[in-house]
């Protein structure tokens, strides 16, 4: 670990620690604004990839990773109105969907490498974005899924309602994964503004 991937670090213990505080705050009726500051980790990983390659990108991913782990043992031990802030499925859910939606953009980042600039963090963060959204919705939340930990009550997540208040009728613990994926596309797209602008800077100072 060289002293030129601090930046990354830093930045993605930061996403991390601010994304576990701010998922405790809703925002309407489907999200939290956790979700508006979770995928900005994405865009972490793709400087880093581009910046200084795979293998920087897999460590600040690992950083990440212990972090949020960290900050998920934190949640379990604080109570909150209706039990501990982060629930043991909440935990699993949210270190898997971490780890392996992370190391899959740097994957097909590193794959697409040679493209479009765009192409390889559009597609790549599109494909994370994805996985991640659906192992930690149907960990966390779904009824299918109880066997996890038994002992976390999840019933009101199952709740069958119209999809996004209008749709066809769903879990609720789906509307929340589409409404968090919505997010996540959304600022995949806003994102490569600022990817191509620091990917640009740091490039030719390196």
């Amino acid at each position: 670990m060289t002293r030129t991937h601090l930046p990354g670090i830093i930045a993605m213990a930061a996403i991390v620690v601010a994304s576990n505080i701010l998922v405790q705050f809703l925002f309407g009726q489907w999200l939290t604004w956790g979700a508006f500051t979770y995928p900005l980790a994405f865009l972490v990983t793709d400087i880093m990839n581009r910046v200084y390659g795979a293998s920087a990108a897999r460590r600040v991913v690992l950083v990440g990773f212990v972090v949020g782990l960290i900050c998920s043992l934190i949640g379990t031990q604080i109570m909150g109105e209706f039990g501990p802030l982060v629930t043991v499925r909440i935990a699993i859910g949210s270190g898997l969907a971490f780890l392996l939606a992370q190391l899959i953009d740097v994957s097909v980042f590193s794959a697409l490498k040679g493209g479009a600039w765009w192409r390889a963090p559009l597609v790549s963060t599109l494909v994370g974005s994805t996985l991640d959204t659906a192992i930690f919705f149907s960990v966390a939340f779904s009824g299918a899924l109880s066997f996890v930990h038994p002992a976390t009550d999840v019933a009101w997540a199952g709740e069958v309602l119209p999809l996004l208040g209008t749709g066809p009728m769903a879990p609720l613990w789906v509307s929340l994964a589409v409404a968090d994926w919505a997010v996540k596309l959304s600022i995949a797209l806003i994102a490569l503004i600022p990817f191509r602008v620091i990917t640009g800077r740091l490039l030719q100072t390196a």
